[in-house]
């Protein structure tokens, strides 16, 4: 308890002594409560230190804090409707770059994870050649069954786990603390979000989960034509160490040399769109961190995705929603689109269906007929997110990756070829998987109504039927959790949370008071 405590005061004295405080409260009227706590808080631990002029002394400042806040940054960038779009951009320049750790600490590692035998079978193991946050990657080459093949090695750092989940639970305390005091937060699921953030990171922190998604992605790719990811060594491959296929390949930043190569940058472009929105609605898992440092192409002209830490899945009810509403704008039927956020559930059932129409064709149709490079998407996230708190739709966590993915693939497609159509490229995509799933809001809704009356034909099993209705039930609102464990760990640690909130505060209010006292 007073560990925690003490993260959030270091939390709290980096915040009070940057310039966050005051370019939330521009879009988010902070409580004055608020407000004087930081001030005080930074005051007394952390001196007068001067505020930068510019909002970029908040990237610096998170950038400080070390891996959990530099994660957790990236993160919100995903997150304008929380916190503004101010607040996003500047995150979005946060690097997840720390110093490497050196060469001979990764190959004691390797050698306590994989064993001696094995780890003799990694040679020419090259010095860090690129350090993240959680993990750094060396180039190597292996020796497998007498065949040598160049590999790429990736790290883990020592004791990473330990110190990102201490300071997760920290956050998490917070989370709950600002939803007790400020209760129109409670629509934005901030518990959920740092919930779905801290097992998005944990299963990162275990690279044979890595392993394990690159093998599915693998598995799920391999006849897409132009699309080609790299294979999983899985006998130099454990917990903390991961061996796959080295990328040779020009990165897709590097645009004058794609096209120096003689590659056509716009075709790069679309199918990179295509083959993101094929892989979210057909397969319901795609690669959920496609920024460009993660995409090469290869000499074949092939797209080629690197470090799958981040992986999304999207349930087949979702995944049939999303395509109907993605479809819907691109049909311009938004009609349509308001009549799936109801049997989704996105939104009360009390909402008139054409009134949430006309605030849908207000955001599509001022994008249709423009290219990539004329249409704002601040503006058009501003917008939804507005009619979102207009209409009461609830936040989905499932789809938060979704969301941040497609806003990163749009932004890479735009900087290879600022003239691609988005809404263009990404129709044939959508219809034909429509097609091959014929009407997938009338097969969901008849689907619920059969089971339920499947259920009530089966009176012995009376605690079956209880349960089936409560699943049900969640699924009519659009309140999916992932997994059952995952659930039922999110209720307990609320559960904590709320145990702990009478605590926390009177500690905090001890250490405000003693921070008076002393300094």
């Amino acid at each position: 308890m007073i560990k925690k405590i003490i993260i959030l005061f270091k939390i709290a004295r980096k915040i009070g002594s940057s310039d966050i405080i005051k370019i939330v409260d521009r879009t988010h009227r902070i409580p004055f409560f608020i407000k004087f706590f930081f001030s005080l808080v930074s005051l007394s631990f952390g001196g007068n230190q001067k505020k930068s002029d510019s909002a970029d002394d908040l990237s610096s400042t998170i950038q400080e804090l070390g891996t959990t806040f530099i994660k957790l940054g990236q993160f919100l960038a995903t997150r304008p409707d929380i916190i503004g779009e101010e607040l996003t951009k500047n995150l979005e320049k946060l690097q997840d770059k720390l110093p490497p750790f050196s060469k001979s600490l990764a190959e004691n590692i390797i050698r306590e994870e994989l064993g001696e035998l094995t780890a003799k079978n990694i040679i020419e193991f090259s010095e860090p050649i690129a350090a993240a946050s959680i993990a750094q990657v060396h180039k190597a080459k292996i020796n497998e069954a007498n065949t040598i093949k160049d590999v790429a090695v990736k790290v883990l750092r020592p004791n990473i786990k330990e110190i990102f989940n201490s300071e997760i639970d920290a956050i998490m305390m917070l989370a709950y603390l600002v939803e007790t005091f400020i209760p129109k937060t409670k629509r934005l699921k901030l518990i959920e979000v740092v919930f779905l953030f801290k097992e998005i990171t944990n299963h990162e922190m275990d690279l044979r989960f890595e392993a394990a998604a690159a093998n599915e992605y693998l598995e799920n790719t391999k006849n897409d034509l132009g699309f080609n990811v790299p294979k999983i060594y899985w006998n130099f491959t454990s917990e903390s160490v991961l061996t796959l296929d080295w990328v040779d390949g020009i990165s897709i930043r590097e645009k004058d040399k794609l096209i120096e190569s003689g590659k056509n940058t716009s075709k790069i472009a679309s199918d990179l769109i295509q083959h993101f929105l094929r892989q979210a609605v057909r397969d319901g898992f795609f690669h959920a961190d496609m920024h460009q440092g993660n995409i090469f192409i290869n000499s074949s002209g092939q797209i080629v995705p690197i470090d799958f830490g981040i992986m999304g899945r999207i349930d087949k009810l979702n995944r049939r929603y999303l395509a109907e509403i993605l479809f819907g704008f691109v049909s311009r039927d938004y009609k349509k689109v308001a009549e799936v956020h109801l049997v989704a559930g996105l939104v009360p059932k009390n909402v008139s269906v054409d009134e949430l129409a006309q605030a849908l064709r207000s955001i599509g149709e001022p994008i249709f007929g423009q290219s990539v490079k004329d249409i704002s998407g601040g503006k058009l996230l501003k917008q939804l997110f507005d009619i979102t708190e207009k209409f009461n739709m609830q936040t989905q966590p499932q789809l938060l990756l979704l969301q941040k993915t497609m806003v990163v693939v749009e932004g890479v497609s735009r900087k290879l070829d600022p003239n691609t159509n988005i809404w263009e490229t990404s129709r044939p995509v959508l219809e034909n998987w429509l097609k091959e799933t014929k009407d997938p809001i009338k097969n969901v809704v008849d689907s619920l109504k059969d089971s339920a009356e499947i259920l009530k034909k089966i009176p012995e099993f009376p605690k079956v039927m209880e349960n089936a209705n409560q699943a049900l039930a969640f699924l009519a609102s659009g309140q999916i959790p992932q997994n059952t464990n995952s659930y039922s760990s999110l209720t307990e640690k609320k559960n904590e949370m709320k145990s702990l909130r009478n605590q926390s505060i009177i500690g905090v209010l001890i250490l405000v008071f003693l921070s008076v006292i002393v300094f």
